[in-house]
């Protein structure tokens, strides 16, 4: 053979050569996490004999792409430090964080507890040094809708009270006030005379002086002119609302007025049919004992059920 044909038969070999050389994988300094995923789509995960990673489809992957094996044994290789750098790109699964609407119910559920001792949350009137008598008073009266005549002429006399009294004062002594008065039934009570109001007036008990009992003596008889004329006592008082209470929003103590355009207007009528102690400040009063408006606060315990047990029907009779 030739030298020339020698020659021809070596570059023939060097190019053959080429394209093995070529094929050699590597990797560019703009390399990321993104594309080793496409060129190695490996799947790590747990073994179930260990806590430790599985690298067997890793190692199965780097053996099948790559042309010198030994290259890959390497630990200073790039190929080896992009895949370490891939690897601590792997965090655990982040902690699973509240929903804005999980939270939000969470707060409505407990707005109406205390955090602090746990107890109900109430009007802001209602405090720790508040009397126990007065806190039932809020809990169980205050507000709930009255449609009984007895028990509407009973508020309207205690709320004409406050005059000289604030409410515990005159919830402490109402079972007596109930007792002089034979349950404030108005037929009863109109037909009181001179020795009756003596009786109650000169009672240190119920410290009531003469000019009022005089007075719930005489609304006791313009209400049962109102019984005459509208079939009932509750029949006109609920009228005077449209027979459904009005349901206020107040958030602070600030905002719940001391009268209203409707105890102003119902005010007037009473002074009309000649009821005494009956001015707009004193009606209003009687309204939110009496259930015709509510003004719990919207963050009390009671402002939800007392809602609920004025939507229902007009139930009156």
């Amino acid at each position: 053979m030739s030298k020339a044909n020698v020659r021809r038969q070596l570059v023939l070999l060097e190019k053959n050569k080429v394209p093995k050389e070529k094929t050699t994988t590597t990797l560019s300094p703009n390399f990321s996490y993104k594309h080793l995923k496409r060129i190695y789509p490996i799947g790590l995960h747990k073994s179930s004999s260990s806590s430790s990673l599985s690298l067997s489809s890793l190692s199965l992957s780097l053996s099948e792409n790559s042309i010198d094996s030994s290259s890959i044994n390497d630990s200073t290789s790039p190929l080896d430090q992009k895949i370490s750098l891939a690897l601590r790109l792997i965090a655990p699964p982040p902690q699973r964080r509240e929903s804005p609407v999980a939270k939000v119910f969470q707060q409505q559920s407990q707005s109406f507890q205390d955090m602090d001792n746990g107890e109900l949350r109430r009007c802001n009137w209602i405090t720790k040094n508040s009397d126990k008598v007065y806190v039932a008073f809020h809990d169980e009266c205050w507000g709930v809708p009255v449609y009984d005549d007895n028990q509407l002429f009973e508020l309207l006399a205690l709320s004409g009270m406050l005059m000289d009294h604030n409410w515990t004062e005159i919830v402490k002594r109402r079972e007596l006030f109930r007792e002089a008065f034979s349950g404030f039934d108005p037929n009863t009570v109109a037909k009181m005379g001179e020795k009756e109001i003596e009786e109650i007036a000169s009672n240190k008990a119920i410290m009531l002086p003469d000019c009022k009992v005089r007075c719930i003596i005489d609304n006791a008889k313009c209400i049962l002119k109102i019984v005459r004329e509208c079939g009932s006592f509750s029949s006109y008082m609920w009228g005077s609302v449209n027979h459904k209470p009005v349901i206020n929003r107040f958030r602070y103590p600030r905002n719940v007025p001391l009268r209203s355009p409707k105890a102003e207007a119902m005010s007037k009528d009473l002074i009309k049919r000649g009821f005494r102690y009956v001015g707009p400040v004193i009606v209003y009063s009687f309204m939110q004992a009496a259930g015709l408006t509510i003004d719990h606060l919207v963050d009390c315990y009671r402002y939800s059920e007392c809602v609920s047990l004025a939507e229902r029907p007009w139930r009156h009779i």
